[in-house]
């Protein structure tokens, strides 16, 4: 049919002139414009909504058993890679959790491959029953002072902008470098302004004029906020402020305070980072309606952050809603309280029941996305720290947040004058090799309050560059660590004695796995029990998700990278002496 005939059944269908394609009933809808629920049946045609209410027929009927029908879910902000899957994989994930549209930045893979990884991106996400849509990584690299795999500007974005499936500019992290107007970064928002692509944040900390310069840029979002008032602050300057429920970052009950029935339509949900196992266990978004409901928000306003407040804030027309042309993404719910998903419908089809797809999801071969870790020849000596004197600036560890302290310590050297973290319980030896071209740049620093202890746990998810990141308390092991993961092309190791506990092989770029999600669960689970268990890290550190964010300089205060200690908070490097 050509356009003119499409739009003509449709609208025959919507009138109840013909009959729509499948009719949901036993039923009721929630509308998120009137924050109620009705009465159905729902009709469905092309893939759209037609309309609701009795009278309709259709060519087949599904019988929802009294159950809530909802707008599919969206997630605001992802970083598929830090799913440990490839995108078809993630979506078997998510789908039967009732998300069915995310907003993803592929920065983690670009800061590895650059373009070839955005276009790997691109292509795995096309024709996915899921609806993904990319953001053009901002910040690769993260800052001006990190070594990452490529360098994109402006111009190399300026080619995908147009491009299908690209929505947007990804969340700016050098928000330095937006207030201070560094060049490069305001070619990109220039681009995206020219463009009309919506700009994400990434603004930790900021606040008073500075964090009014950076929203005046153009700058839409941000899921960042550290306390209720951190998000009111971006609130009152017109943002979107995305409560973040993530593996690592748990923001979500934290700033609920801060959403009222006056600024609700300007918050939304996102998890930025979550893994296979947290998925598994307890969801995607629909958790995040969760927990949100059970902290006291209103069910119904709940669901209106995670369906039209997300289709709203990114353009996404005909989303987010039950009403007559918009897209059939559906998720039926039993109940407004717990929101665990029977039914979930793609553009019209049922494609996850009862936690199950219904559906086939194909995988795309990750052609020129492998074999990523280059090292170059790396000895024991390498790892030894000379002091020139017992004083170093340490990285702190805060259980359950991204953040960590700058830290004045007085160490124990050993008799060559190397810290030794045997001689100085509680810390550990932190360490960042640059793994793409093998120019065996290594950064070295200390770590505190991580609680590692005979042995090593090493990976090559290390944000935002993703070089190999090492902690361990002896060089033998973190040597062991390293080898380990690189003979597997990228993942996680954890050594103890020199022996293998457990690993989790990531070969595509060195952050996912083409495996399913419960395979790449369960080795997850046993690199933490192994972490917990054998190495002793306490319950309230995450072992691998702590260890990955330890070189991301854009989150204060002190990180290391391949070339040494930065502090975010000055934004410039630092000794590690002091």
């Amino acid at each position: 049919m050509n356009d003119h005939e499409i739009l003509s059944r449709l609208i025959d269908q919507a009138a109840g002139r013909v009959p729509a394609d499948l009719l949901i009933t036993n039923c009721r809808l929630a509308d998120v414009f009137g924050q109620t629920l009705f009465d159905g049946p729902l009709a469905l045609g092309g893939g759209l909504i037609l309309g609701w209410g009795e009278g309709y027929e259709a060519a087949e009927t599904f019988d929802a058993r009294g159950g809530i029908v909802l707008p599919g879910l969206i997630d605001g902000h992802v970083h598929i890679e830090s799913s440990a899957l490839t995108p078809p994989r993630f979506a078997r994930a998510v789908l039967p959790f009732g998300t069915t549209t995310v907003v993803a930045d592929p920065h983690e893979i670009a800061n590895v491959l650059g373009l070839a990884g955005i276009e790997y991106m691109l292509a795995s996400t096309r024709n996915l029953p899921l609806n993904v849509h990319i953001m053009l990584p901002s910040c690769v690299p993260a800052t001006s002072f990190e070594e990452a795999g490529a360098e994109l500007g402006a111009a190399d974005l300026a080619g995908l902008a147009g491009r299908e499936g690209v929505l947007g500019l990804g969340e700016v992290m050098n928000f330095p470098g937006v207030v201070d107007r560094d060049e490069g970064v305001l070619d990109k928002l220039l681009l995206a302004r020219s463009r009309g692509l919506v700009m994400d944040g990434h603004s930790p900390g900021l606040a008073g004029r500075r964090l009014s310069a950076y929203a005046a840029a153009g700058i839409l979002t941000d899921h960042e906020c550290g306390d209720p008032e951190a998000a009111l602050g971006r609130l009152a300057r017109g943002q979107y402020v995305l409560l973040r429920e993530g593996s690592s970052s748990h923001d979500l009950i934290k700033l609920l305070p801060a959403v009222t029935p006056a600024n609700l339509r300007r918050c939304l949900f996102c998890t930025d980072d979550r893994e296979p196992a947290d998925i598994l266990a307890h969801g995607h978004i629909n958790h995040s309606l969760r927990l949100a409901v059970r902290a006291g928000l209103d069910p119904l306003a709940a669901v209106t952050m995670a369906t039209l407040n997300a289709a709203e804030c990114y353009g996404l027309k005909g989303r987010g809603a039950l009403a007559p042309g918009y897209a059939a993404d559906l998720v039926i719910v039993g109940d407004l309280k717990d929101f665990q998903a029977r039914h979930v419908f793609s553009q019209g089809r049922e494609v996850a029941r009862e936690g199950r797809l219904t559906v086939e999801i194909k995988d795309l071969p990750p052609v020129g996305v492998l074999n990523t870790v280059r090292l170059a020849p790396l000895s024991q000596a390498d790892l030894a720290l000379p002091l020139k004197s017992g004083r170093v600036l340490a990285i702190g560890v805060r259980p359950g947040s991204l953040l960590t302290d700058r830290l004045e310590l007085t160490v124990d050297r050993d008799p060559a004058g190397c810290f030794d973290p045997r001689l100085n319980p509680g810390l550990n030896k932190l360490a960042v090799i640059e793994r793409r071209r093998a120019s065996g740049r290594l950064g070295l620093g200390v770590l505190s309050g991580y609680g590692l202890s005979n042995g090593a746990l090493a990976t090559t998810v290390a944000h935002d560059a993703h070089h190999l990141i090492v902690a361990g308390d002896n060089d033998e092991d973190m040597l062991a660590a390293i080898r380990q993961v690189a003979g597997q092309g990228g993942g996680f190791a954890v050594v103890r004695a020199g022996k293998v506990l457990a690993g989790l092989a990531l070969p595509v770029a060195g952050l996912m796995a083409d495996r399913e999600a419960r395979e790449v669960a369960d080795d997850m689970e046993r690199l933490l029990r192994a972490a917990h268990v054998d190495l002793g890290l306490p319950q309230t550190i995450h072992p691998l998700m702590t260890l990955s964010f330890l070189s991301l300089t854009v989150i204060p205060e002190l990180k290391l990278t391949c070339g040494g200690l930065f502090d975010s908070a000055a934004f410039k490097p630092v000794s590690l002496q002091w």
